[in-house]
Parts: structure tokens; C-alpha cells; sequence
């Protein structure tokens, strides 16, 4: 774990995105951190501009709810996943899908790309991880194993590896390396399904459940380096800050916390934010937090800056509205109205 402890979090002005039609299931910021992605279970993916919070794009296509969305790392492409069985991959510059993959049998859960944007990784309620070359939209690789439906992927930043997490309540990690995939770790220690999972810059894995916890592992010895414990409901969304000193995390319930990753401590408790937090995520250079909810009136996406401010904070309070939240803070922007 790094040794640097993090500054004081400070949370300024919600921004709102509110012109889903649906719950958002995730979100994703593009590469350079200009752009938001959003998957809505109104059947959209929607583009946002993210200092402005203006609309750039509403995309159809998917014939059912979608459930989740990233951008490639080379920033050229995102994918989205539906409750239709298929995965979309649309070009970012143009805003148009280029490929419909095809090959689940029951709804697509989770995608994630390989750090060279040449393959793709879906997993979904069929039991079945796929694995994608992203220029021919061809099948590289079937991989079979968990026993339960797969809610999570993520390459390893060496690339060497794929981890996954199912409701089998365990987690496996592939190598990749090899020309038959093989599980050369399988990690145990959750109670309850695996809901998500995030790899830390370093090599760190995170991953989030049903049994309400958090645990953070060293892949290459299967050792578990600190359970965070605080939600009251199931996990719904965990992401790492770019330096790996923070993780957030959104539970199934109104709150996000921002935990520290040296201590395991819980630094903030963000309520208030809407309803249901579904999705959380940093922007590249770790200044922004977005959270993504259900709300029964509007259903937004709000945005809160995060600055590491050295000066004394005073307490947190609860912005005007019911659905608002501003915590004091150097330099903060006003929301979208």
C-alpha cells in the first residue's frame, strides 16, 4: 500500500445531469476526462460534456435496459451491455455504433477493455465470459468456470490478466498469457454475491458484494489486505482514485463513501445523494467524483469536486432542496440549473 497518507476531503457544489428516463446502472469518464458516460435503464446511452454537464449525445439501439458502460482506453471507443444479450461498441467521435456482438444468451452485465483497446471482456447472467478482439468483433475465447451468473470483469493493468466476479460469490483470475485461459488464482473470503470489481494502478484488486463488504487483495498472493466494512446494503459500485490512496464506493442505499486505502478507514459518508447510488466513478485526475442514482422525480447524475485541502473543514451540511448535497470547498463550481 502506498505510504503517503491522503489529504482532507473536501466535497464542493453538486452539478446534476438529469435528463435520464431511467435509473443509471453506470458511468464512465473518457480517458482525457472531458466526456461522462451514462447507462440508463431507459435504453440509452447518454454522452455528457463534464464541465459544462451539457447533453452531447442520447443513443438508441439497444432493445432493453442498459446495464454498463466504458470508454477504451485509447479513448476512440466506448461499449455499452443490455438486458438484449448483446453488447454495442460505438465510435466516440462520430457517436455511432459500429458493431453489435453477439453471443450471450441472457443479459450482459459487465464489459471492460484491455489497456491496448484491442479486446473486450463480457460477462453476463449466462455464466459465460467472453473474450472479444475489438477490431473484428471476433470470439478470441470462451471462458468457462463460474457457477453462477458474472457481474464484473477487469483486465489487469499488465494485461496479462482478466479477473471476474460472479454470484457464485467468488472471484477468478485468468491468464492470459497462455492459448487455453487457465484460473491460476481463484479468491474466497465473500459471503454473498460479487457485485463489482476495480484494479488499483498498482496491481490492487477491489471488489465489492452483496455481503455488504469491501476487500482489497494482492492478486499474486492471494492475500486479502483490508475488509471495509460500513455500508448497510449491498455494494453496488467501487472505484479506485488514480493514485490507488482512495477507493469509493456506492452502496445500494443513499450514501457513497471514500475510504482510505492505507488505513481501511471510511474519510467521508456522502448522503443525501438522491436516491439509490447505483454507479460511482473518479475522473482521471482524481478531482471529481460522480455518483450515479435513481431518483424517483428526476433521476440524475451529480457531480462532486473533490480537492485535497489542507485547511481545517467545517463540518458538512446539506445544501438547499431535497436533493442536493455541498460540502465546503476551495474553488467550487455552481450546479448546472
Amino acid at each position: 500500500m502506498n505510504s503517503r497518507a491522503p489529504g482532507t476531503l473536501a466535497v464542493g457544489r453538486v452539478k446534476f445531469f438529469s435528463r435520464h428516463r431511467g435509473e443509471v446502472n453506470s458511468s464512465a469518464f473518457s480517458p482525457d476526462g472531458q466526456t461522462l458516460l451514462t447507462a440508463s435503464e431507459d435504453g440509452c446511452v447518454y454522452g455528457w460534456e463534464t464541465q459544462s454537464g451539457r447533453l452531447l449525445w442520447r443513443l438508441g439501439g439497444h432493445t432493453g435496459p442498459v446495464k454498463f458502460c466504458r470508454f477504451s482506453p485509447d479513448g476512440r471507443l466506448f461499449a455499452s451491455t443490455s438486458c438484449d444479450c448483446t453488447i454495442r461498441l460505438w465510435d466516440v467521435a462520430e457517436a455511432k455504433c459500429l458493431q453489435v456482438l453477439k453471443g450471450h444468451q441472457r443479459s450482459v452485465e459487465t464489459v471492460s477493455f484491455s489497456p491496448d483497446s484491442k479486446q473486450l471482456a463480457s460477462g453476463g447472467w449466462d455464466k459465460r465470459v467472453m473474450l472479444w478482439e475489438v477490431q473484428s468483433d471476433h470470439v478470441l475465447r470462451h471462458l468457462a468456470g463460474h457457477r453462477d451468473s458474472v457481474h464484473s470483469s477487469e483486465f489487469a493493468p499488465s494485461s496479462d490478466c482478466l479477473a471476474t466476479g460472479s454470484w457464485d460469490a467468488t472471484i477468478r483470475i485468468w491468464d492470459l498469457r497462455t492459448g487455453t485461459p487457465e484460473v491460476y488464482q481463484e479468491l474466497e473470503g465473500h459471503s454473498g454475491n460479487i457485485s463489482c470489481l476495480c484494479y488499483s494502478a498498482s496491481g490492487l484488486l477491489a471488489s465489492g458484494s452483496w455481503d455488504k463488504t469491501i476487500h482489497i487483495w494482492k492478486p499474486s498472493t492471494r492475500s486479502l489486505l483490508l475488509q471495509l466494512k460500513g455500508h448497510v446494503t449491498w455494494v453496488k459500485s467501487i472505484t479506485f482514485s488514480p493514485d490507488g490512496l482512495q477507493l469509493a464506493s456506492a452502496g445500494y442505499s443513499r450514501m457513497v463513501k471514500v475510504w482510505d486505502c492505507n488505513t481501511g478507514k471510511c474519510m467521508e459518508t456522502l448522503k443525501g445523494v438522491l436516491d439509490v447510488a447505483h454507479a460511482c466513478t473518479f475522473t482521471p485526475d482524481g478531482r471529481l467524483l460522480v455518483c450515479g442514482a435513481a431518483d424517483q422525480a428526476r433521476r440524475q447524475v451529480h457531480r462532486s469536486q473533490i480537492t485535497q485541502a489542507l485547511s481545517k473543514m467545517t463540518p458538512p451540511r446539506m445544501a438547499p432542496g431535497p436533493h442536493a448535497l455541498r460540502l465546503p470547498a476551495q474553488g467550487a463550481r455552481g450546479p448546472v440549473e
